[in-house]
């Protein structure tokens, strides 16, 4: 079986392509729309949606957010620049591909890539057009829809505003990323706490991680009034922060500071910058909001770092790849040894219990007792709530699942685990048109949030939203194959881009994700749950679908009964004796070992 393609990006210039061509010399459509870099790249207007290269996200009048491929951005801006001219392979070469030599293959794919983009966003208002022998345009359908390079601005927050880049590792030690990643989030979690302030999301500011910044462009991109931006230096029990706090506007330092501590000081450290920062802004902190910044949960600097590494796994193995859940088990346990108080190590060790036990069917701990205990340290620890409702609802125990859920959403309307839940809650009730708007944010919070991706394309298509449902599986894919650049193993990611691929009318690739992982990956009932819902819905192959569902209620240990019995990805095969036969036997199985409920 082939691997999983890549996300696209440089990947395109991989060994498999052969050089046939390197354009040099003037545009040969004399259209110059120059080098696109996205970094420097301003936001730009396409009909009724603003495209932000710098971020690689197309975003809809309905807040709806689409996530390109670097490459297919490049693409983009640059047919969006040329105002509906025709740009030839050699302009795109030298504009996008900056005059690397190339096979003809790498372009083809990438505009593919775009024609499916330009399809799936463009509402029936314009496509990608190919002109035979000569090149490429954007062509209006729609009245009064422009294509040209129209200057777009975000919408502008009503008071101060800040975004707060990663924090760079200067550790000797690159694996020490973790920690100032955790430095970052703790920052901006801190100032999101401030009720004057407007924190851009993590999600977005991180997505500006190794790109070459211009502070002024990318306060302009994010229409903030102040960037924060800094390093962290940790070894020997020490750690150094420097941070410098920069004015949108001019690019001018307002503030800059360095820290240097010993590790045990994190705590306290973390107070001084954010209030420093409060400070170089001349905005008040109310008494409540001073309380809940220096709430740390843990005074232990040990359990903090476990932590830290462990949330750092999290984001990037959460919903497909047991090792990775077993790595954040054992570094929650830890922490919880060292500080049995530490409701926010509980509440992460209840969410990879929780994701071990359903999704890959060990028996050891199933999170809901580990979730109760976080709650009853801190009530207010909105992942631990949606925890619990998943596990009530496994139980059949509805009315307390939404209580559990509702709660979560207004503690921390933000929260992922939140959002998810009540996502899944809701479709699993057949409201798929109110799971939507749940899933929608969930994919905005978690930049692994795959399932909630995959998640959309079911709920789109449920309610007859053939372009929103496109737009979802590109992003799926787009995700998943950056997932397996790192982990070409991951379950998740496999399961959930060949569910996009399927959605995108790709069936070939489809199955051929599906062959492979089979191989890779066999024991992930999970995984094979989700190919089978593909070849339900998108396949329309009722063998497959039925093979893999043997295998996964006939092998897994935790049972996939209830999902089963409700999920509508199956319902082609729903009338299939076979799929009732498998059922029943299923339940008997699970009854027997107490494990269906």
């Amino acid at each position: 079986m082939s691997k999983p393609p890549s996300s696209g990006g440089d990947s395109d210039l991989g060994t498999d392509e052969r050089p046939t061509f390197a354009p040099d010399g003037p545009p040969a459509s004399g259209v110059d729309t120059g080098r696109i870099v996205l970094a420097q790249a301003q936001s730009l207007r396409l009909g009724p949606l603003r495209v932000e290269p710098a971020l690689r996200r197309i975003l809809h009048e309905d807040g709806r957010e689409e996530i390109a491929e670097p490459r297919v951005m490049q693409v983009l801006v640059a047919l969006i620049q040329a105002g509906g001219q025709i740009l030839s392979r050699s302009d795109l070469m030298m504009s996008c591909w900056h005059g690397v030599v190339v096979g003809e293959d790498a372009v083809d794919r990438v505009i593919g890539r775009v024609r499916r983009l330009a399809e799936g966003l463009g509402a029936g208002v314009f496509k990608l057009e190919t002109i035979t022998k000569v090149g490429y345009r954007l062509v209006a359908t729609g009245p009064g829809f422009e294509i040209g390079p129209q200057p777009s601005e975000a919408p502008a927050p009503a008071g101060p505003s800040i975004c707060v880049l990663p924090f760079a590792n200067m550790s000797d030690d690159p694996q020490q990323e973790y920690f100032s990643d955790g430095i970052t989030e703790d920052v901006i979690t801190d100032l999101s706490k401030v009720s004057a302030l407007f924190v851009t999301a993590r999600t977005t500011a991180f997505a500006l991680r190794g790109q070459a910044i211009d502070v002024p462009s990318i306060a302009r991109q994010l229409n903030v009034g102040h960037v924060l931006e800094g390093s962290v230096r940790k070894a020997a029990g020490r750690v150094r922060i420097t941070a410098q706090l920069i004015d949108g506007a001019t690019g001018g330092h307002v503030w800059a500071e360095r820290y240097d501590r010993d590790l045990k000081d994190i705590f306290a450290l973390q107070d001084e910058i954010s209030q420093a920062i409060v400070a170089a802004l001349k905005l008040q902190l109310l008494p409540e909001e001073k309380e809940t910044i220096e709430r740390r949960g843990t005074t232990d600097a040990e359990a903090y770092t476990l932590l830290l590494m462990a949330r750092r796994r999290y984001i990037k193995d959460h919903d497909g790849d047991l090792r990775g859940l077993k790595a954040i088990e054992r570094l929650c346990r830890r922490a919880v040894e060292i500080d049995p108080g530490y409701a926010n190590a509980w509440a992460l060790l209840a969410a990879a219990q929780t994701a071990l036990y359903f999704y890959h069917g060990c028996l050891d701990e199933d999170g809901l007792a580990t979730a109760e205990r976080a709650l009853s340290l801190d009530a207010n620890l909105a992942a631990a709530h949606a925890v619990k409702g998943r596990h009530l609802w496994q139980r059949g125990r509805e009315t307390e699942a939404r209580r559990e859920i509702e709660a979560a959403l207004a503690l921390d309307p933000q929260s992922w685990e939140a959002n998810s839940e009540a996502g899944r809650l809701n479709y699993l009730l057949g409201r798929p048109r109110d799971a939507i708007g749940y899933f929608e944010k969930a994919v905005t919070l978690m930049e692994t949030a795959n399932y909630d991706g995959a998640m959309l394309i079911s709920c789109y298509g449920e309610v007859g939203d053939a372009e929103a449902m496109r737009g979802a599986a590109q992003m799926t894919l787009s995700r998943s194959e950056k997932v397996l650049e790192y982990n070409p193993s991951n379950g998740a990611a496999l399961s959930y881009g060949a569910f996009a691929l399927a959605a995108l009318g790709d069936g070939e690739r489809a199955r051929d994700w599906i062959g492979h992982a089979r191989l890779i990956a066999a024991d992930d009932w999970n995984m094979r749950y989700n190919f089978a819902c593909t070849a339900s819905l998108h396949l329309k192959d009722a063998d497959l679908a039925l093979a893999l569902l043997d295998e996964v209620l006939t092998s897994s240990t935790v049972s996939y009964v209830r999902c089963a019995e409700l999920d509508r990805d199956l319902d082609t095969v729903r009338d299939d004796p076979r799929f009732e036969a498998m059922l029943q036997a299923a339940r008997t199985r699970g009854a027997a070992a107490n494990l269906t409920r």
